[in-house]
Parts: structure tokens; C-alpha cells; sequence
């Protein structure tokens, strides 16, 4: 992402991800999700893709307000 009006707020998995976007746009925050495939890197036979492998990335001007819900769910569905 080179709009460096855009900050990453997470990495993760396709599912996390999913419940992320979700939750930010209940909340009017339009995020932006980068996949982060590397095609030809990776062999299948040797246990399958990076595919779901995703980055979620939220305007600057909406970064306060989307901090907290990525803390909450990242609380929630990963615990330490």
C-alpha cells in the first residue's frame, strides 16, 4: 500500500479478517484489505497457500476509532 494516508492495523488469517471488516463497518470505517499471495513461491503439494494471509489497512483519520474494535476481537478469538 503505498498511500501512506493508510495505516495496517492487522495481519492475520481470512476468518479473522472477515470478522474485522464486519465490525469496522458496522462502525462506518471503510477498510482496506491487501492479500498477501506470493503465486509461484509456493508448492501444493507441500501443504497448500499463504492465500489467506490478508492485511487490513484503515484511513488515518479513522485509526482511533478502529484501533479499539481490532483490539477487542483480537482479544476475543486470540487469547494469550
Amino acid at each position: 500500500m503505498t498511500d501512506s494516508n493508510f495505516i495496517k492495523i492487522f495481519t492475520g488469517n481470512f476468518a479473522i479478517v472477515q470478522r474485522i471488516v464486519m465490525e469496522l463497518n458496522d462502525w462506518d470505517i471503510n477498510p482496506v484489505i491487501k492479500e498477501q499471495t506470493e503465486s509461484g513461491l509456493l508448492i501444493p503439494v507441500f501443504g497448500g497457500s499463504n492465500s489467506d494471509y490478508q492485511e487490513v489497512f484503515v484511513h488515518q483519520d479513522e485509526l482511533d476509532k478502529a484501533l479499539p474494535i481490532v483490539e477487542n476481537i483480537t482479544n476475543e478469538v486470540l487469547p494469550e
